[in-house]
């Protein structure tokens, strides 16, 4: 049955602080956020810069309180201000995630780049091994 691409943590309307075009590569995001998600550091993301319609994928570099920084090629995509949504993802078999589910870890940010809102997104089995119902409910 192979396996699918699922969401495992995401950063909704995470605020960027600064973009540093001279550093080598990544994206620099405050260690609570990403840690109260689950992304951890050199993990890949991708990233969705709801200001500007750009999107691009690097990878996570734990940084200080409030920090989102686009950093080498990166930063030529973003502006201090602009608003981003940034996703990690996971391979499962498909037939595992069918029979045990998946969640999902939500921050959604306030303009200081603070939890807002946290909330889980789950896939529960439906029992029968071919179906999952969705369920997203607030920490």
């Amino acid at each position: 049955m192979g396996t699918i691409r699922l969401m495992h943590a995401k950063l909704h309307r995470v605020r960027v602080s600064e973009a540093n075009v001279d550093y080598v590569g990544s994206i620099t995001i405050d260690r609570e956020l990403i840690e109260r998600v689950g992304i951890l550091p050199l993990e890949e993301v991708d990233v969705v810069n709801l200001s500007n319609g750009k999107r691009f994928s690097t990878y996570v570099f734990p940084g200080h309180t409030g920090e989102i920084c686009p950093n080498g090629g990166a930063a030529l995509l973003c502006q201090p201000g602009d608003i981003l949504i940034i996703y990690a993802y996971e391979q499962r078999p498909r037939q595992e995630v069918l029979e045990k589910g998946h969640f999902a870890k939500v921050l959604v940010a306030d303009a200081e780049n603070r939890c807002q809102q946290f909330f889980e997104q789950s896939l529960i089995p439906r029992g029968d091994g071919r179906g999952v119902e969705f369920s997203s409910q607030e920490c």
